[in-house]
């Protein structure tokens, strides 16, 4: 799978370094960015961002959504309140490539406060690369 063309991406205060960097690499790799903020180190709240992105996928602007925060624990429990969306909380790059592989994540959210920057980005990459294996796991995402 390549890059997608169109992504979302959204932060709170403590992401707003690592997403102005994923921005910087996926426009290096030809993917058109939705920034839904924020874009200040001012504390702000966390939920705003990521209903901002997972609507962006419930309407169908764009497939996948990126989203940091401190932990990346609230933005995707308030992602995942959305209907259609299934964000993963991912601190490793096997956990970013199973997220996909086994339950068609759509949103990655990124503990921003926990690992690199280049961490961040190769599990972006990852994510944004790796298909849906379908199959058995089809039918365990269906009862989500």
């Amino acid at each position: 799978m390549n890059f997608p063309t169109k992504i979302v991406i959204g932060s709170d205060h403590a992401g707003v370094e690592y997403k102005a960097a994923l921005k910087n690499y996926l426009e290096r790799n030809n993917v058109e960015i939705i920034d839904v903020g924020t874009n200040s180190l001012e504390s702000c709240d966390y939920p705003d961002y990521a209903h901002a992105v997972a609507e962006a996928i419930e309407n169908e602007t764009v497939e996948f959504g990126i989203l940091l925060c401190g932990s990346a624990n609230g933005v995707a429990i308030a992602a995942n309140k959305h209907q259609k969306i299934r964000a993963a909380l991912c601190w490793m790059n096997e956990i970013a490539s199973l997220a996909r592989q086994h339950n068609n994540a759509n949103i990655i959210c990124l503990p921003a406060r926990y690992i690199t920057i280049d961490e961040a980005e190769e599990m972006v990459h990852t994510f944004l690369t790796t298909d849906f294996e379908g199959g058995r796991h089809q039918k365990r995402v269906e009862k989500i």
